[in-house]
């Protein structure tokens, strides 16, 4: 994948100017003085700028800290990190290990610190928390015993029929989207940068990965028929004081969140609150009673960058989606 610089079409409208960072860790909207935050000319915070969602918090909490949602301070998280190292035998974040290096394989075989797409090279937001999922839990709930079911469904399905064609493919692979773009926003592996343009009547969401956009209204139109779904649902906005709440619906029946495969009863419900010049506290709750036992939910916060996000360039049909299904057909051969 090659990136190079583009311009959001929307890009023209005002930016409002960077201030000096204020950390927030722990911090929430509640607190912030209505002088701390840039506005527009209907008197709304003024959400516009480029941000990212990078992060070194976890989705899930992990089991060990409990009902803990916050550290107590930076050494706190230092040292629950460096023990939960050392209880995986120092051989890092954990997942799958490489067994020729004893590495994460993740970092043996995709370094994306090359590239400027992590490491010390990627801005993130002090936090404190540990997890990006919220409340005493700190986890997605369990799925309820139909979305199990489907899930079991998809996975014998594609144990079949993964290799039939480009269609049978992961979305992603496709270069149609990533299920971390939501909504709920979730931050990615890289290219966990958004831009907010905000106009009178609408809000657009851009982000680098995938390219995707969202235009959100806010002029208080209804949702769509029921009948028509999206990929990325149908969202509307309203504003709750200082909040941007952003109700989506109307989600297709192939969508997968946290692994889960949803249902079209899902809903997500964002907030977007300015909390000073360079950070946006992004929370988020996601419904779906016919997926999980409960609700759950979660919070991001996004910090200010310099800009320009950059063309994320994919392609569908590109060499490795050939050769992947040439080789499955030559396999094919061979069994006949």
């Amino acid at each position: 994948m090659s990136h190079r610089p583009s311009v959001p079409a929307l890009a023209a409208l005002s930016v409002a100017a960077l201030l000096t960072t204020i950390p927030v860790a722990g911090q929430t909207a509640a607190a912030v003085k209505p002088n701390a935050i840039p506005r527009t000319a209907d008197g709304h915070p003024d959400l516009s700028g480029v941000y990212t969602t990078a992060t070194t918090v976890p989705v899930a909490r992990p089991a060990a800290l409990g009902a803990k949602e916050f550290y107590k301070d930076e050494a706190d998280r230092q040292e629950t990190a460096r023990a939960a190292a050392a209880g995986r035998g120092g051989r890092g974040g954990g997942g799958a290990i490489d067994p020729e290096t004893g590495q994460p394989a993740l970092a043996v075989h995709y370094d994306t610190s090359q590239f400027g797409l992590s490491g010390a090279t990627v801005a993130r937001a002090p936090s404190l928390r540990t997890s990006i999922i919220t409340g005493p839990e700190g986890r997605v709930p369990p799925m309820t015993p139909e979305a199990q079911k489907r899930q079991a469904d998809i996975r014998a399905y594609n144990a079949a029929h993964q290799w039939d064609g480009p269609e049978t493919r992961p979305l992603g692979e496709r270069c149609i989207m990533w299920p971390a773009e939501g909504p709920p926003m979730m931050p990615e592996g890289y290219n966990s940068n958004v831009q907010i343009v905000q106009g009178q009547g609408y809000v657009s969401v851009l982000q680098e990965m995938i390219h995707d956009a969202r235009v959100i209204p806010t002029d208080g139109r209804p949702h769509l028929p029921e009948n028509i779904r999206q990929w990325m649902g149908d969202a509307r906005g309203h504003w709750e004081g200082d909040t941007l709440v952003v109700e989506t619906t109307n989600f297709t029946d192939r969508t997968t969140l946290q692994q889960a495969p949803t249902s079209t009863k899902l809903k997500v419900t964002e907030k977007f609150s300015r909390v000073d010049a360079n950070t946006v506290l992004y929370q988020f709750t996601v419904d779906d009673p016919l997926t999980w036992t409960k609700p759950w939910s979660g919070e991001v916060t996004m910090t200010k960058l310099d800009g320009p996000i950059y063309e994320y360039a994919c392609n569908e049909g590109n060499y490795g989606m050939a050769n992947n299904l040439s080789g499955a057909r030559a396999q094919e051969k061979l069994k006949k």
